[in-house]
């Protein structure tokens, strides 16, 4: 029987995954594993879709998108986050997961190293091992307040790194980084001539510190953004992101949307459309939400002395459950699932740094959080200076 090319044994399955489907198999679980918003999508989007059904709007598009649709996000850009292009520097995607493949086939070669953070968004490093590169991580620790150490990241560099993964607001953590550490990271990036990878997913989704994309900061055409509609607007299975190129790259991406998607599909970029061009009263609504639901999560932790990360983005929670784990906090997780049926992600399971730790989507009704989070086992003793990092 013929087999598979030799690195595919290499690309780590989801931890998340894992448990999701684990879960999905159960009844009556608290699903807080997966990043999903739990709010519907504006009608607005929905009748644009339906429209574009109705009028038989279900042709190719051009391989960076309809017009309308990269003439709009280029004005948000400006707009929102100072970030000035052209229409030709803006590719409408298969989701965000689609333009950070993309954007890693386009820098990658076999055996080159890409730095990644840990904990990191699970298909930074799936990606990399499915290039047969080489994901290489830096840590995100506690004691730094999850920030890249810039010293850690000097020694990690070799002869064969190409790229940094910036993400920001982060995914798992749901830290911001500000304008400073941005620019600490541009610089390194500079010193060593790599391309930067900027992962804004959840730009609209900040808690105090503003979102900054790093684009805004580029002098010198070395970063690409990769956003999402789906979080943002609540459309995670409609599959729309778009990915922000350095300039000249025009007849590449061409080439490679045609031979990866061709295009997004026709009726999906008129929902965009309408999205990006409608009334976001909406997103407004989903970010009190996840506000309020992180504010009843951190007081019912802290009632119980139990540590996390305090948030300033995203819409997850971040908790250190290690005192319970036994070092294998994925078979924790998936203990716990099946005891009390709280679904919740291995912090194993982006990255190594992630041990002891699980991740909580906020994304759900202030019933299913208060449930979930008061089954966690409390530390064995309490400490009322323990709970926020």
């Amino acid at each position: 029987m013929p087999q598979l090319a030799p690195h595919m044994t290499t690309v780590p399955a989801s931890g998340i995954r894992r448990v999701f489907e684990i879960a999905a198999k159960l009844d009556d679980v608290d699903m807080l594993v997966v990043g999903e918003p739990d709010v519907p999508v504006a009608r607005h989007i929905s009748d644009a879709a339906r429209r574009a059904w109705a009028d038989d709007l279900t042709n190719y598009t051009p391989n960076g998108g309809i017009a309308p649709l990269r003439e709009a996000l280029v004005a948000k850009l400006a707009r929102e986050n100072d970030v000035h292009v052209d229409v030709e520097q803006v590719w409408v995607t298969v989701g965000g997961t689609q333009a950070l493949h993309q954007t890693m086939g386009l820098l990658l070669a076999a055996g080159d190293e890409i730095l990644v953070p840990d904990p990191g968004y699970t298909t930074f490093t799936m990606n990399a091992h499915m290039l047969d590169a080489v994901p290489v991580p830096y840590t995100l620790a506690p004691a730094a307040r999850f920030v890249p150490d810039l010293a850690e990241l000097e020694n990690l560099v070799g002869e064969r790194t190409r790229a940094i993964i910036v993400n920001s607001p982060s995914n798992p953590l749901g830290v911001v980084y500000d304008e400073e550490t941005l620019r600490g990271l541009l610089d390194f990036a500079r010193r060593h001539d790599l391309w930067v990878i900027s992962d804004e997913v959840y730009e609209y989704f900040t808690y105090g510190p503003a979102h900054v994309s790093l684009a805004s900061l580029d002098d010198d055409d070395r970063v690409f953004s990769v956003f999402s509609l789906s979080k943002t607007y609540a459309m995670t299975g409609v599959r729309v992101g778009y990915l922000v190129t350095p300039r000249g790259l025009a007849d590449t991406m061409r080439t490679v949307q045609e031979a990866a998607i061709s295009c997004v599909a026709e009726p999906d970029q008129h929902a965009a459309l309408a999205a990006i061009l409608g009334d976001h009263q909406p997103v407004a609504d989903a970010r009190d939400h996840y506000r309020r639901n992180l504010e009843l999560a951190t007081s019912l932790l802290d009632r119980r002395g139990i540590r996390y990360l305090e948030p300033t983005g995203a819409f997850y929670l971040w908790i250190d459950v290690g005192y319970a784990t036994g070092g294998d906090v994925a078979a924790w997780a998936e203990g716990f699932l099946l005891s009390e049926r709280v679904a919740v992600a291995p912090g194993s399971a982006f990255g190594r740094s992630g041990e002891g730790w699980i991740r909580v989507c906020l994304a759900s009704s202030p019933e299913v959080i208060t449930r979930g989070l008061s089954k966690l086992p409390a530390p064995a003793t309490m400490d009322a200076t323990a709970p926020a990092v």
